[in-house]
């Protein structure tokens, strides 16, 4: 089965959309707040130039997305999947952020389960890299039941490479994990 890694999902809070061009000043909008990446490994990010490497990268994986919100239709951050691995049946979730109006009200969360309940479908692992001085989204991910698996130097497009630590979901811990709270 091929997998469409770039669909439109949605739920109540939330509607990701495929990253698109004329996507770029909206999201930088939200992106140039400089809190956001201080717990990045990039955390210069907010400056525009950065900013524009990443989403150049972010358009060239055909796989990122605008996150918006759903009722206002105003975009909140970015998304992705990359590295889909087809031997070992696997494939991250990554280069989030949101702005941070959305911080601490459930909304990585919701990307997080949309994101998850979909990608599924196909793979039997999703992991994550989080850069090993970001407490804030190591926190988060841990909430969702991601367990640390490894470290491991990450390159990013563009930019230097960092420290990242790879957070694992398996897909029957997924599924059973949520089916306990409905």
């Amino acid at each position: 089965m091929e997998i469409n890694i770039q669909p439109t999902l949605k739920n109540e809070g939330v509607i990701l959309y495929p990253l698109e061009e004329n996507d770029f000043e909206a999201l930088y909008d939200v992106a140039s707040d400089p809190k956001i990446w201080e717990q990045h490994p990039n955390k210069d990010r907010w400056k525009k130039e950065v900013f524009q490497t990443f989403f150049d990268g972010a358009l060239q994986s055909k796989s990122a997305f605008k996150i918006a919100e759903n009722i206002t239709g105003n975009p909140i951050g970015s998304t992705r999947y990359y590295d889909y691995n087809e031997t070992d049946n696997s494939i991250f979730i990554g280069y989030t952020f949101y702005g941070t109006s959305c911080w601490g009200n459930g909304i990585n969360k919701s990307v997080k389960a949309l994101m998850l309940d979909y990608i599924f479908q196909f793979v039997s692992k999703v992991n994550f890299h989080i850069g090993s001085n970001n407490t804030r989204s190591q926190i988060a991910i841990g909430r969702i039941g991601a367990q640390k698996i490894a470290e491991e130097e990450v390159a990013y497009f563009g930019e230097e490479t960092k420290l990242n630590f790879v957070y694992e979901i398996i897909k029957e811990n997924w599924e059973r994990n949520n089916k306990l709270k409905s």
